[in-house]
């Protein structure tokens, strides 16, 4: 039999065997070449990719940085315009004060349309949107308890009557509860009226805190009061609010000539809604003298109605304004209550949105 040969191999020195089939190829330099290319192919393909990528993303940062330039100097600008619009709407009420003390909405400072347009027409690429609401016309809920921490009988009379108004779909004893709650929540002692409620009710809530026992600065304080829900304070679809028939501004005295209805409704048990319907026919028509506070008593049927004479005025002190500067998308609002005085105003509270 032929032997195969053997070589040794290296290592251990075993003998490694020999095939003649195994051939050792020369790799040309051509080859070598061609594979380089193809890394550096792929590298640069890479590396694009990556500026590429890297490029989107510097140009949307940018983009955004842009936009919120932008939209910051647009914000300033609002901003601005918004506080031109209440300084328009001072200087309203302010000549308003020079043409009479009788307030009434059919004067310029209650048409909201005209003040827009008046004070938007400064602006040549901004709008402007500007109200002024009377607060006289509304309930001045501080004035429920008199300074001796006693109910003052006219105001919870009118305050009740409200309440009790169908709109709300309150029971007697709701609006007895809430009443009395109001009025420990303001008085300055810490003994509880009748259905009312004072520490030892607020205490015991999950989360509890104390009753205030001082006058409200802000309406929103009522709904910590037992028995105000978001629903009797803000409305719902279904019925209005009593937010936006109160206020813890002014003197207890009524403006006979801005007042709403549901207001007007509440001024005397002898009111009903055929004679509020006749006032406010009245006090619509620009010829009608509405400088006495009594003008009521000579409509028909007003001869039975008795309205506590302490209880209306003709002139409003307290306003609140709110101005608003748009464009586009952009929106910032300024809200304040301002006080007037003999011509002299002076502004309150301050907030911007």
């Amino acid at each position: 039999m032929k032997r195969t040969p053997r070589v040794k191999g290296r290592g251990l020195g075993q003998p490694t065997e020999y095939s003649p089939s195994r051939e050792f190829r020369t790799v040309s330099m051509n080859e070598i070449l061609s594979n380089n290319r193809g890394m550096a192919l792929i590298l640069t393909i890479m590396i694009v990719s990556l500026i590429v990528t890297l490029t989107l993303q510097f140009n949307a940062s940018m983009r955004s940085d842009l936009e919120e330039t932008a939209n910051l100097r647009d914000g300033i600008k609002m901003s601005y315009v918004a506080k031109s619009g209440f300084s328009y709407a001072l200087a309203v009420l302010s000549v308003d004060t020079e043409e009479g003390s009788v307030d009434a909405l059919y004067d310029i400072w209650a048409d909201s349309k005209t003040l827009s347009e008046n004070a938007g027409s400064l602006f040549d690429d901004s709008r402007v949107e500007l109200g002024i609401s009377d607060q006289s016309a509304r309930i001045q809920i501080n004035q429920l308890v008199d300074e001796n921490g006693e109910y003052d009988a006219v105001q919870k009379g009118l305050l009740t009557r409200f309440l009790l108004s169908t709109v709300f779909g309150l029971s007697s004893e709701e609006v007895d509860n809430i009443v009395d709650a109001i009025k420990d929540w303001i008085d300055g002692n810490s003994e509880v009226t009748r259905f009312g409620a004072e520490d030892t009710y607020y205490k015991t809530l999950e989360k509890p805190y104390a009753c205030k026992n001082a006058p409200l600065e802000f309406k929103e304080e009522l709904l910590l009061i037992r028995g105000i829900t978001k629903e009797l304070f803000y409305g719902t679809e279904e019925r209005p609010g009593i937010s936006n028939y109160l206020t813890t501004y002014g003197d207890g005295n009524i403006n006979i000539n801005t007042a709403d209805p549901l207001i007007l409704r509440a001024l005397s048990e002898d009111m009903d809604d055929g004679l509020v319907e006749e006032m406010v026919s009245y006090r619509d028509d620009e010829e009608s003298d509405l400088s006495d506070p009594a003008w009521y008593k000579k409509l028909p049927g007003m001869g039975a109605v008795a309205v506590s004479d302490d209880l209306l005025t003709t002139s409003s002190t307290y306003f609140e304004v709110t101005s608003a500067g748009l464009r586009d998308d952009m929106a910032k609002r300024i809200s304040g209550i301002v006080k007037r005085t003999e011509g002299k105003l002076e502004t309150l509270s301050w907030k911007v949105e």
